[in-house]
């Protein structure tokens, strides 16, 4: 996998931060617009980081954003892993 290509998109971190926050709200029956504080979305983890069935859920989900599934396996193309940038598709 071409990790520090996905690492300069930011359409990969937000497909991360949204792979781990989804599982959590929706097992906790919230949406994005409960989280009002920073201190409830800390409370709000802290709760999930003590629940293995949501830390499996994360997992799943970060395993899945990872994973690029135009190829056969875990693994990036070929081509993609020769990329040094995202792909400015024109």
């Amino acid at each position: 996998m071409n990790i520090k290509v996905r690492f300069k998109n930011p359409v990969f971190w937000a497909s991360v931060i949204l792979s781990v926050l989804t599982p959590i709200l929706a097992y906790m029956g919230l949406e994005l617009k409960d989280l009002t504080t920073w201190q409830m979305l800390g409370e709000i983890l802290m709760q999930a980081i003590s629940n293995p069935y949501v830390i499996m859920l994360v997992v799943v989900n970060i395993y899945n954003t990872l994973i690029d599934p135009t190829t056969t396996g875990i693994t990036d193309s070929y081509r993609a892993l020769t990329y040094t940038e995202p792909n400015k598709v024109k």
